[in-house]
């Protein structure tokens, strides 16, 4: 079982670009209303301009998931205090982690096209392809983008992503590799290959609705967008007089060895990987306010992860709210678990336990409190909110994140 983290890490800056919005605060706040980002059966960021970000000459030399994750990072970091031309710390000891699942599939699908057009075949491709499609560039424009000389790539682990970010993100803080990380997580595979793909595996919702863990699901929405959460060291961030929106308290990572695409059915790697996230934490299980699910909408994933979290909790699961933000913006596949944590820590940061979007009809064994509409988050003696975020990927990855959220009108969380 893993070991009490010893080195608190806060989160300081947060920041998403989504179908419900260019910022964070739209994010949580249209998902609290109950309201959808899902058009036409997928979820992308209509209103984003990434030349009003990057300008348009950048634009073009890099992909569309590398301009998300610089939007959704310049709003984390911005809300952190930090400066592009003035970073608060040394810049070696300032790492950018940005996950993706699919990195620059956009870019793949010009130039193939290109190269089938053009009588020129091969010779047509743009010397820009690999530094625009590579999994590891919106790590390293960021990088460029604010000078940080630290550790600088990209994490990959399918949906799995974003958390597994978060969590490589304060291990490197924890073991002393970094005083603070940018962790990002960026998807934009909302093409017709993309879609063509998972269609092929009948993976999509045909109904083109988003509906995590009611009776009529059919599959998952495929959605767009970025995520960022500037982590540091508690005692850095106290000494340069740091505001934390939250906290990372916990991290658990495991893998189901079952099956590529199917989650195990018993869900021994999700329980293992709640528990790890608790131990590490060091919190009971009825001691959690809420689980934001993995909650993807499809018949196999949502069952098993419904069995997982009555394992793991036990008594306590017939009372504890769990809800999908895929509901609100379908399933950003490697940006999901980063995204889902930053509309998280908003939501509960505003007092509100946040709604599965459309849950109206139960099914047998699927009893939990899914949260159909929005409602008031218990104030439990004023403490911070302990929340749990969910990401598991195909390859059987299971990742859970712990956090400690200051409630709505409380006191902050502790800064050092």
């Amino acid at each position: 079982m893993a070991p009490p983290m010893s080195e608190r890490i806060v989160v300081t800056g947060s920041g998403a670009v989504t179908s419900l919005g260019n910022d964070s605060a739209a994010l949580a706040e249209h998902w609290i209303a109950g309201e959808s980002g899902i058009e036409g059966g997928c979820s992308e960021c209509r209103e984003f301009d990434p030349a009003g970000v990057l300008g348009r000459k950048a634009v073009r030399r890099a992909d569309r998931f590398t301009h998300l994750a610089v939007a959704a990072a310049d709003e984390a970091l911005a809300e952190a205090g930090w400066e592009r031309e003035s970073i608060p710390y040394e810049a070696d000891r300032v790492a950018c982690i940005v996950g993706t699942g699919v990195g620059g599939m956009s870019t793949l699908e010009r130039q193939v096209a290109g190269v089938a057009a053009s009588p020129r075949g091969f010779a047509s491709l743009s010397p820009l392809t690999v530094p625009m499609m590579m999994s590891n560039s919106a790590a390293g424009y960021l990088a460029l983008r604010y000078g940080l000389r630290g550790p600088s790539f990209s994490v990959g682990s399918a949906c799995a992503t974003g958390g597994h970010t978060i969590g490589v993100a304060t291990r490197m803080i924890q073991c002393g590799e970094a005083d603070t990380v940018l962790a990002g997580a960026s998807e934009a595979a909302v093409t017709p290959l993309g879609l063509g793909c998972f269609r092929a595996m009948e993976a999509l919702s045909p109904s083109g609705r988003s509906l995590p863990f009611d009776a009529r699901r059919d599959g998952f929405v495929m959605g767009e967008g970025a995520g960022a959460l500037v982590l540091e060291a508690g005692r850095r961030a106290a000494a340069r007089g740091a505001r934390p929106i939250a906290e990372v308290i916990g991290y658990g990572s495991t893998t189901d060895a079952y099956h590529m695409t199917a989650p195990d059915p018993r869900a021994g790697g999700a329980v293992r990987a709640i528990e790890l996230a608790l131990a590490g934490a060091g919190v009971k299980p009825r001691e959690v306010d809420y689980v934001n699910a993995h909650g993807t909408a499809t018949e196999l994933n949502d069952r098993s992860e419904t069995v997982a979290i009555k394992r793991a909790f036990g008594e306590h699961a017939a009372g504890l709210p769990v809800s999908s933000t895929k509901s609100a913006i379908g399933h950003l596949l490697g940006a999901a678990g980063l995204v889902e944590a930053v509309a998280t820590i908003a939501a509960l940061g505003r007092g509100v336990l946040p709604p599965t979007v459309g849950y109206e009809q139960r099914e047998e064994g699927m009893d939990l409190d899914y949260v159909p509409v929005a409602r008031p988050l218990p104030r439990n003696g004023g403490g911070p909110a302990i929340a749990l975020s969910n990401a598991f990927g195909f390859g059987g990855h299971n990742v859970v994140v712990c956090l400690a959220i200051p409630r709505a009108g409380q006191a902050e969380v502790r800064a050092g």
